[in-house]
């Protein structure tokens, strides 16, 4: 149960899992994920993890695919609607889905869905009867309805079934678990009342932490440009994980590793005793880069980083620093500029002229590169000026 509960911020309700776990048989784990872009990243992998772990201990996983919800759009967290995707985009996106997550489950234990299965088979009448059951002051308890209801922002009725599809998803899968993230947790015990509903034991929810960008303040987000994308590649990927805070490794191991409690304890016993924090953050890029890589991969991109980093070239300490591009990406010579390494656009033309300037330790030799949003790194001006640049996209 230990390994079950860690990372968890709320567990509705534990004695009813511990029951259920007493029966002896293999518990349905179910999570969703809308296809609502091409890529995942660590952010995902958190559920992701602890989908794993329960697959560890026998249990049933259902990598749910919320083709239908995604048409929708979850509101969670929301300030406005979501824009509506076709249904193309999202089977575009739902058909990387599979093969990403199979880097942390394991696709022969792993039984995959798609919402529409069940969701496209419900009459009008069956969706009025469901709607039926709510009443808008309980739909007003979520905070971003809400907020945006208190601010005069409109909030679209399809929003309003969002969280009432994703309950019956849990009917139709007969969930005894669902997993989300902390900005789910109204969704996720709505699901319990409409299970009660429908004459079904109400899951147990679990809800995990929202997982901090590199920066170490934002939630992850490709928007905002301090992601890892599970697809990043590997020297990136790693090199990423390695420019975390060495607070934030922490977070990161408990969250995303899938060692045991007592490996990481044991780690976090060294790093306290006097080891280098260095040591702990390269076994968790190693870690993570292998796994969605391959061994060899990660010894590669291992390398590659000792290269440039550990022998002088980088130092492991330097400034961060957040930009927003344009049109995909950041002319160089402004990127230098506007990072504090050059006083006018001029003088850093000048800086790549003369062979000053390197991005990721390769020397810049074209004035006219776009580089692009969505990344981090790491700009050089001679030998001792470094900054870690990480472009926003607009």
């Amino acid at each position: 149960m230990r390994e079950l509960r860690r990372g968890v911020v709320d567990l509705v309700r534990e004695e009813e899992l511990l029951g259920r776990l007493r029966e002896g048989r293999p518990l349905r784990v179910k999570c969703g994920f809308d296809p609502t872009a091409p890529d995942l990243h660590l952010g995902h992998v958190v559920i992701l993890t602890k989908m794993r772990q329960f697959q560890d201990f026998g249990h049933e996983v259902i990598f749910l695919i919320g083709d239908f919800t995604g048409m929708i759009g979850d509101p969670s967290g929301r300030s406005k609607a979501r824009p509506t995707l076709t249904e193309d985009a999202l089977q575009q996106n739902a058909a990387t889905y599979a093969e990403q997550v199979h880097g942390v489950l394991d696709p022969e234990l792993t039984r995959v869905e798609f919402n529409s299965k069940w969701m496209n088979d419900l009459s009008a009448a069956d969706l009025v009867r469901l709607a039926g059951k709510r009443t808008l002051a309980r739909m007003l308890e979520r905070d971003d309805f809400r907020k945006r209801f208190g601010e005069g922002n409109p909030i679209g009725l399809h929003e309003f079934m969002y969280p009432i599809a994703q309950g019956y998803d849990s009917v139709a899968l007969e969930a005894d678990v669902e997993l989300g993230g902390t900005d789910q947790t109204f969704n996720l015990l709505l699901g319990r009342q409409i299970q009660a509903e429908h004459g079904q034991p109400s899951q147990i929810v679990m809800t995990l932490p929202l997982l901090e960008g590199t920066d170490g303040v934002q939630k992850m987000s490709k928007s905002l440009g301090n992601h890892i994308a599970i697809m990043d590649p590997p020297a990136e990927m790693y090199g990423k994980l390695m420019s975390v805070s060495d607070e934030l490794m922490w977070r990161y191991l408990e969250l995303l590793s899938l060692r045991s409690q007592a490996e990481l304890d044991k780690l976090r016993s060294g790093v306290a005793g006097g080891g280098n924090p260095r040591d702990a953050k390269m076994s968790l890029a190693h870690e993570l880069t292998a796994r969605f890589h391959g061994e060899g991969a990660a010894a590669r991109a291992a390398e590659d980083f000792a290269r440039r980093h550990r022998r002088g070239e980088m130092p492991d300490e330097m400034p961060e620093v957040s930009l927003v591009g344009r049109d995909g990406g950041l002319p160089v010579a402004e990127m230098v500029r506007r990072a504090g390494l050059a006083n006018t656009n001029g003088e850093a033309m000048r800086l790549i002229a003369q062979g000053a300037v390197r991005l990721d330790g390769e020397r810049v030799t074209d004035r006219s590169l776009l580089v692009e949003a969505g990344v981090t790194r790491i700009l050089q001006v001679g030998k001792r000026r470094f900054a870690r640049v990480t472009i926003a996209g607009t």
